[in-house]
């Protein structure tokens, strides 16, 4: 996996960059938006081109179960299963598998578990996750890890993580040499020195790219901050930064103030089902009755086929009815919002006034987090 980095703002560690994949660049810092069967929910993969998606995440846990993915890989890996041609990056499956799943035994080989469909018992380990993302084919890979809950003692945490770290080396002696990247992910939940010996462990190992996990998992906003804006500085310049499953746009603002490169997280796309529409002038809550016979777009100033065509009125009613036309309108939206949101960052840190527009985002766009500095 080839990376570079490109541009840096002056006045803090926002960069840009740029990562080759076997299907295709992907310009950062990026949002990647989050198809965890195999689909972003509610929207096809013509209608992602459009809005500018360059890398999409799957969800190694979800699909291993059903359909399967060795099924997957007979019908010619998840890319042509589902008819995406460009990059895919697959979870290891390793949240999922803590938060969803009844785990029965966490054990140094790996995970023995129950199916949140159907009760059915499985033990996946790190080279089991790796088999399955292979016969996946994503573009990159996820080292099986343990997602630290939260609160969690710091003595679980340090076993948790030295856990990690083992299934790390495990993880890449399985992914060999089959031409799919693979990074690893920093674990050690809020205790700081447990972060750090992560993350030289990990080094040592070397991956194609490196990860915070387990954030946003019941810690505070300001816990889950103080991690990213520690951390992601510190992580390999030279390699992708990823942060997982965060999350608001005001977490992609303070992660690209910090360096981070990449994101995931279901927030725009499940809050769309749930009228929840994050705009350039604030959030729209469309159920709400003052928008009943509103004619205006949703967003004045957004470009996307939601804004350009329908009202706010219109979209109140497809909501308030139910209509499925509703989910797919607004998961438009908000994607393109998210997306766009990663363009204009890009073009303030290659312009060099990264932290004018940030001063000029929370003044315009609703947060819900204060504004604050290092």
């Amino acid at each position: 996996m080839i990376f570079e980095a490109h541009s840096k703002d002056p006045s803090c560690n926002a960069r840009t960059g740029r990562f080759e994949t076997a299907h295709g660049p992907v310009d950062t810092p990026i949002f990647m938006p989050v198809g965890t069967a195999g689909s972003v929910k509610s929207i096809s993969p013509d209608e992602l081109e459009t809005l500018g998606a360059r890398i999409i995440l799957g969800n190694t846990y979800h699909l291993y179960l059903r359909p399967g993915d060795e099924r997957i890989y007979r019908l010619g890996g998840l890319h042509r299963f589902m008819g995406w041609n460009r990059a895919i990056l697959t979870d290891s499956g390793g949240f999922q598998v803590f938060s969803l799943a009844k785990i029965n035994t966490i054990a140094e080989e790996g995970v023995q578990f129950q199916s949140h469909i159907d009760g059915s018992r499985h033990f996946i380990t790190p080279e089991t996750a790796i088999r399955i993302q292979k016969n996946l084919g994503s573009d990159i890979m996820m080292c099986f890890d343990e997602c630290t809950p939260y609160p969690v003692s710091f003595e679980y945490a340090s076993e948790s993580m030295q856990r990690t770290v083992r299934w790390a080396v495990r993880s890449k002696e399985e992914r060999g040499d089959c031409g799919q990247a693979l990074f690893g992910i920093v674990q050690g939940s809020v205790f700081k020195d447990l972060r750090e010996q992560c993350l030289e462990k990990l080094v040592a190992i070397g991956f194609d790219g490196y990860a915070l996990g387990s954030l946003s998992v019941g810690e505070s906003k300001e816990e889950m901050l103080s991690v990213m804006r520690t951390f992601a500085p510190l992580l390999p310049a030279d390699k992708p930064r990823y942060v997982m499953g965060v999350g608001t746009p005001e977490d992609l603002v303070e992660g690209v103030r910090a360096g981070v490169d990449m994101f995931d997280c279901v927030m725009p796309t499940r809050n769309a089902r749930n009228g929840t529409l994050f705009t350039t002038h604030g959030i729209v809550r469309i159920k709400n009755s003052v928008y009943t016979e509103d004619e205006s777009p949703l967003d004045p100033d957004c470009a996307c086929y939601t804004c350009r065509r329908f009202s706010r009125a219109y979209l109140r009613h497809l909501y308030v009815s139910r209509e499925l036309l509703s989910y797919r309108l607004n998961t438009i939206h908000n994607l393109h919002y998210y997306l766009n949101l990663m363009a204009r960052m890009r073009v303030a840190i290659e312009e060099s006034r990264f932290e004018d527009w940030r001063k000029s985002f929370y003044l315009r766009e609703h947060c819900d987090t204060d504004i604050t500095e290092d």
